[in-house]
C-alpha cells in the first residue's frame, strides 16, 4: 500500500525529488544530492585486483566516500581489504546515492550490490516508508558487533550497522566583521534569534540536505513538534540564509557571505590539516549539544555475496579500520575499541551532551515535520 501510495504522488520519475533526504550523509552529502536520472552509476575500482575465480564484493556508497582529493577512505578500505582477503571490492557510486536503489527496488530490478555504507536513520525511515520489500537484510554474523557503542545503533531491526558518527554544530568565524576578532557565536538556540545575528547564520534545506535534516531534527528535540515551526518563522525573521545544501552553505561560509553556518564538530580537523586559520574555525554547540548522525552500513536483501559482505562488515569495525576511516572521513568512530592519533584527537570536537531521534521516534514523523516546514518556510 506504501509504495502504490508513493508511486501515486510521484511518479517514477519523482522519485529521487522525494526521496532527497536519503541522498547521503555528513559534509560530503553535497556529491549524492538526489538526481533525476538514477540508471546509471559511477563504479570506481581503484587498486589491484584479484583474478581467476576469487569474488567480486560490490559496495554502493555515497560519492566522496571514494572521491573526494587524497582523503577519501574507499581507496584505502579496498586496497586493505583486498590484501587480505581473496575477493575484489567494486565501489558503486550513483549520483543519487541510495535512492538509485530504491527507485531499482520500485522498478522490479534486483540492486546490483552486495552492500551499502553511507546509511542513516533517517534513510531507514524513509526507504521503508516508500518500499513494500525489504531493501535491506539484518547483519549476521559479525564478531565485532559489541564493540559499537550501544548509543549510535539506529536500526530497530539490525539491519545498518554503525561505523562512524558526526555531530551536528555551528562553525564560526571570529574575525568576521572588523577582523579584531570580536564576533562570538550565540550559545542557544535562543541566541540565534537576536538582532546582532540578523543574516548572521546558513544553514540547509532539510528536505535536500542531510545536515540541514539533522539541523531541523535538533530544533525539534529544542523546541517540540509545537513550537519548531514558530522557532523558524523566527529564524527566517531574523534573515537565516536556506542554500540548497552542504557544499552551497560552507563555500558561500569560506567566501565570507556569513559569520556562522551550519557543519560538523570535526572541522578543525581539516582546517589544522589545510594550514587554515583556526580562528575562522571555531565550534560552537548550541544549548551545549550536537546532534548525532551516525553512519551505518547494511547487506542488501538480494545480496549475491552475504558472506562476504559479512567478513567486510567486521573487517570495518576493526579498531585500526575504525581509526583510519575516522580521520580520512573527518568523523569520530563507532566502536569503542578505536584510538585515534592524537592531532586528530585534539581537533574532533565532542559535544557536552549528544542528541538524536530513534528510528521509532522517526518513524511516521519524519515525512510530517520535513513537509510542514517545507509549506511554512520554503514556499514563502
Amino acid at each position: 500500500m506504501r509504495r502504490r501510495s508513493f508511486l501515486k504522488a510521484a511518479g517514477a520519475g519523482g522519485v529521487s525529488a522525494l526521496l532527497a533526504g536519503c541522498a547521503g550523509t555528513g559534509g560530503d552529502e553535497a556529491t549524492t544530492e538526489a538526481s533525476g536520472d538514477a540508471t546509471e552509476t559511477t563504479t570506481t575500482t581503484q587498486g589491484t585486483t584479484t583474478g581467476g575465480e576469487s569474488p567480486t564484493l560490490t559496495v554502493g556508497t555515497y560519492g566522496s566516500f571514494v572521491d573526494a582529493p587524497s582523503s577519501s577512505p574507499g581507496p584505502w578500505l579496498k586496497e586493505a581489504f583486498e590484501s587480505e582477503f581473496d575477493a575484489t571490492l567494486e565501489w558503486q557510486t550513483p549520483d543519487s546515492g541510495v535512492n538509485y536503489y530504491i527507485e531499482r527496488a520500485l522498478r522490479g530490478v534486483e540492486s546490483g550490490a552486495d552492500l551499502y555504507v553511507g546509511l542513516d536513520a533517517q534513510m531507514l525511515v524513509r526507504i521503508d516508508e516508500n518500499l513494500d520489500d525489504a531493501l535491506f537484510s539484518p547483519a549476521e554474523g559479525l564478531s565485532r558487533l559489541g564493540d559499537v557503542n550501544e548509543q549510535l545503533n539506529f536500526d530497530p531491526q539490525g539491519r545498518a550497522v554503525p561505523y562512524d558518527t558526526g555531530y551536528i554544530s555551528l562553525v564560526y568565524d571570529e574575525t568576521y566583521g572588523d577582523g579584531d576578532g570580536d564576533f562570538v557565536a550565540p550559545e542557544t538556540f535562543d541566541g540565534l534569534l537576536e538582532s546582532e545575528y540578523a543574516g548572521a547564520l546558513l544553514a540547509q534545506n532539510p528536505t535536500s540536505s542531510a545536515t540541514g535534516q539533522a539541523f531541523l531534527l535538533h530544533t525539534i528535540d529544542a523546541k517540540g513538534e509545537d513550537g519548531y515551526l514558530d522557532y523558524w518563522a523566527s529564524l527566517k525573521e531574523n534573515d537565516v540564509r536556506v542554500l540548497g545544501n552542504w557544499e552551497d552553505s560552507y563555500n558561500a561560509y569560506s567566501n565570507g557571505e556569513a559569520p556562522m553556518v551550519v557543519s560538523y564538530s570535526t572541522d578543525q580537523v581539516y582546517a589544522a590539516e589545510s594550514g587554515e586559520d583556526m580562528a575562522r574555525h571555531q565550534i560552537r554547540f548550541l544549548n551545549d549539544e550536537g546532534y548525532a548522525n551516525p553512519e551505518g552500513m547494511a547487506p542488501f536483501a538480494d545480496a549475491s555475496n552475504p558472506d562476504l559482505a559479512a567478513e567486510f562488515m567486521d573487517f570495518v569495525l576493526r579498531p585500526e579500520v575504525q581509526a583510519e576511516i575516522a580521520v580520512r572521513n573527518v568523523q569520530f568512530p563507532a566502536t569503542t575499541t578505536a584510538e585515534l592519533p592524537e592531532e586528530f584527537a585534539q581537533y574532533a570536537q565532542e559535544p557536552p551532551e549528544a542528541v538524536t531521534f530513534s528510528y521509532d521516534r522517526l518513524q511516521n514523523n519524519l515525512s510530517d515535520w520535513t513537509d510542514a516546514w517545507a509549506r511554512e518556510f520554503a514556499s514563502k
